[in-house]
């Protein structure tokens, strides 16, 4: 059994599976607190213990809610105005430890936006199991389900992700190449020469939510998406600025006027070209970059 406050030592690896559930931060954060609060009415109550291993009955109890609130968030979703995106995470630029590659790569937007397309079972499986490597008796517990129902919902969630993951996920080296050469040609209006970042089947998914200017609909083609940066090249208001970031676990940018950050944009590699662009620009989903 663990006192009520050395369970918070669980702080990171229960965010990283509410993010990763939710695609929000914000809503991440009030899962963990949630679940936090849950542990001290446990506490209260003089039943912790009852609780033999801490860590598991709070990623049992994280899945659960988070479960609970992607089924009340479908309709809302499904009412969003244009394209929803999952919250940025953003980091500043630094060497790339080996050993958060694989971590990093379960940020990124594209496969984040193919787990919105599981049922919240789907998802919480294939997370619990692929990512954070929870053996399948622990996965039934936390689901409350057989051994054979958790392999079957990992196994049509892989096969729903597989499609989406990009064949090579190159460098931040590759990445820096790739994206020094994306300034260059945006900076010097070159279309042909910035279309050349792109895979020829490259998106575009911009997030306005509503409350900001974005497309309602995709953008697909490098040529469309060339031009469609060097159409907004000049339309960013007066003192703003692009500063490179880590962008859910690769190269990106940020843009800020002052204290307020108006864009996030994330990009995705394969080799050494660009497949798709993610531009959140909906402030309530930037709050927690401020």
């Amino acid at each position: 059994m663990a006192d009520t406050d050395s369970v918070h030592v669980h702080r990171s690896v229960l965010q990283a599976i509410a993010y990763r559930m939710l695609g929000s931060m914000a809503e991440a954060e009030d899962a963990v607190q949630e679940t936090f609060l849950r542990w001290h009415r446990q506490d209260q109550a003089q039943q912790l213990s009852e609780i033999r291993e801490p860590k598991a009955w709070l990623i049992t109890t994280l899945t659960r809610h988070c479960i609970d609130r992607l089924r009340a968030a479908k309709a809302q979703r499904e009412s969003y105005v244009g394209m929803w995106l999952p919250e940025p995470v953003v980091e500043e630029p630094a060497v790339e430890p080996v050993d958060r590659l694989e971590l990093a790569e379960t940020l990124s937007m594209a496969l984040l936006m193919l787990l919105e397309r599981l049922s919240p079972d789907e998802r919480a499986a294939f997370l619990l199991h692929e990512v954070f490597e929870t053996d399948y008796p622990d996965v039934a517990r936390i689901l409350g389900k057989t051994e054979a129902a958790c392999r079957q919902l990992v196994h049509r969630a892989k096969e729903r992700v597989k499609a989406g993951k990009p064949r090579f996920t190159p460098s931040r080296a590759e990445q820096e190449k790739v994206m020094e050469g994306f300034k260059r040609a945006v900076a010097s209006g070159d279309v042909a020469g910035l279309a050349a970042s792109f895979s020829s089947d490259a998106t575009l998914y911009s997030d306005g939510g509503g409350k900001a200017a974005a497309t309602l609909n995709p953008i697909f083609g490098a040529e469309k998406i060339a031009r469609f940066f060097i159409g907004v090249r000049d339309k960013q208001p007066e003192g703003a600025r692009i500063e490179p970031r880590i962008v859910n676990g690769s190269l990106g940018y940020v843009v800020t006027l002052g204290e307020r950050v108006l864009q996030a944009s994330h990009f995705e590699f394969d080799g050494d070209r660009i497949t798709a662009v993610h531009i959140v620009r909906n402030p309530d989903k930037l709050k927690h970059l401020m």
